[in-house]
């Protein structure tokens, strides 16, 4: 295969990963000063659900690498 027989399990590890921990950065620390237009913080709802999401996907791929 081109790029090696688990590369969509790499690819679900790293966008799972940075969907959990870059919602879950934007919930802990929000913008000092956001421009017109922006929100001052996250939606919690919205947040939480994407980093369950992400948790769950990178785990899941995580399991697939492991079990081979």
């Amino acid at each position: 295969m081109f790029l090696g027989e688990d590369l969509l399990a790499y690819l679900v590890l790293a966008l799972g990963a940075a969907m959990a921990i870059g919602s879950l950065f934007a919930l802990v620390r929000p913008p000092d000063a956001p421009k017109d237009g922006e929100l001052a913080r996250a939606p919690l709802s919205r947040s939480i659900v994407m980093i369950v999401v992400g948790t769950i996907a990178a785990v899941w791929a995580l399991a697939s690498l492991i079990s081979g």
